[in-house]
């Protein structure tokens, strides 16, 4: 395979397409809009409804693992006010997804393609090749 695990690990960390590690996924000057494919290697990004789905379903669980739990538990064991719990976890429920937002997208991709990486266009093209000598 041309693009490893590692690698689509790496590029799904720093938000970096799986298939180039071009910073494309998102469109230039926008927060929030995704590129529909990778404009350095044509790779889509937008492949169905269940990719946003599976984006939103991940920000939202590290939004309740990785910030109201630890919230949560600094009010149950009184390191912190009950208005300044409750202020906290209004602001972090609202605020942290739409700050996760962009990791939370390529997060998805990343773990899409680490249990299919042979759907990367860069390793289609050696699977083909490898076939082709094999002929």
């Amino acid at each position: 395979m041309k693009v490893t695990r590692i690698q689509i690990i790496a590029r799904g960390l720093t938000n970096r397409c799986p298939n180039c590690g071009g910073r494309t996924l998102f469109k230039a000057g926008s927060f929030f809009q995704v590129n529909p494919a990778c404009p350095a290697c044509g790779l889509k990004i937008e492949r169905d409804e269940g990719s946003f789905l599976g984006a939103m379903s991940l920000n939202y669980g590290v939004t309740l693992v990785g910030f109201l739990t630890p919230v949560l538990l600094l009010w149950y064991y009184k390191v912190i006010g009950d208005k300044l719990a409750v202020s906290l976890a209004v602001v972090g429920a609202l605020g942290f997804p739409a700050l996760f937002y962009r990791s939370s997208r390529s997060w998805w991709l990343m773990n899409y393609y680490l249990v299919v990486p042979h759907h990367l266009p860069a390793n289609q093209r050696g699977i083909r090749a490898d076939e082709d000598e094999n002929t």
